[in-house]
């Protein structure tokens, strides 16, 4: 096991340094010119050539790169151009919001997948129109999902709030303003984490171990708890690795539809006026993210089935 974690870090790192090494071929290949969008159109040429040794980017590439290498490491994601802060600060103040929608669409997510799997196997009644609506909600876009909850739960029904964070302090509050964003985000991950909950669990209902359980009188549900669950979780486990990607993308619609302050807000703030720091921090935050998150989930199927570790 310990083999398998280091060679899964090492992964990590690999994967990290190359998400680097893109962005800033992506930003060394971009049109916009980040001396003009810093100093203003109408600086003059000393001020421009000034500021661009003040960046370094008069030097080697080779050696630029090293330097942002060397202040990722530190936490320096450079300046925003927009909001003359540092990106670091301005991506610590708006992924709080970020993160708490991506983890309760998650939760949202496992909950209703696993409703789906197991209603699906012991025939709960009504699993047939859970599954269907699950189904149909999953087929649909996240942003025409967002927008169409919007207009049945708050516009129709009145049930809940088409918008914003609640009022700070009272988490009542707060908690009905997440729950549409994070329905809207975590049904479509929700149907794929639960076809394939259901199929391993299927799979695993057929070994002979749980037949010997049920010979001996445990019954469904308690067989599905003891025997089943456990070594039916690798495979649903990996998927969930798959779809918090699929969150991480689709947060930053749904942040702009619930007008709610992330960094998706803060990102579409900052492509209009090519803010090239600000998009490449976001993007730098996501993807370490993800990848952070798919190493876990590796380590965590180990865990599971050290099979997987061999």
């Amino acid at each position: 096991m310990t083999t398998y974690v280091l060679r899964r870090l090492g992964a990590l790192a690999a994967l990290l340094v190359a998400l680097s090494g893109l962005l800033f071929v992506l930003r060394r290949s971009s049109s916009g010119d980040p001396v003009r969008a810093l100093v203003g159109a109408n600086a003059s040429q000393e001020a421009i050539a000034r500021a661009r040794a003040d960046l370094g980017l008069d030097q080697p590439l080779t050696v630029q790169y090293g330097h942002y290498l060397a202040g990722l490491v530190r936490g320096d994601l450079g300046t925003s151009y927009r909001t003359r802060r540092p990106v670091g600060e301005d991506i610590a103040a708006f992924g709080p919001p970020t993160l708490e929608l991506v983890a309760a669409a998650f939760v949202v997510a496992l909950v209703l997948a696993l409703l789906f799997a197991v209603s699906s196997i012991l025939r709960w009644p009504g699993a047939v129109v859970f599954r269907a609506v699950l189904q149909v909600g999953a087929a649909a876009p996240t942003f025409l999902l967002a927008i169409g909850g919007i207009v049945l739960f708050s516009a129709v029904l009145g049930w809940l709030p088409s918008g914003g964070r609640g009022t700070p302090g009272d988490p009542v509050d707060q908690a009905l303003h997440l729950l549409l964003p994070a329905l809207a985000l975590g049904i479509a991950p929700a149907l794929a984490l639960g076809r394939v909950l259901r199929s391993s669990l299927l799979t695993t209902l057929a070994a002979d171990h749980v037949r010997t359980a049920r010979a001996k009188g445990l019954g469904e549900a308690a067989t599905l708890r003891r025997h089943v669950l456990r070594n039916s979780a690798g495979p649903a486990l990996s998927m969930a690795g798959l779809q918090l990607g699929f969150m991480l993308a689709g947060v930053l619609v749904v942040e702009n539809v619930f007008t709610w302050n992330g960094l998706g807000s803060y990102l579409a703030s900052s492509i209009p006026v090519d803010d090239y720091p600000a998009i490449a921090g976001v993007t730098l935050v996501l993807g370490a993210t993800y990848v952070v998150v798919n190493a876990v989930v590796d380590v965590l199927q180990a865990l599971a089935d050290p099979r997987t570790s061999a």
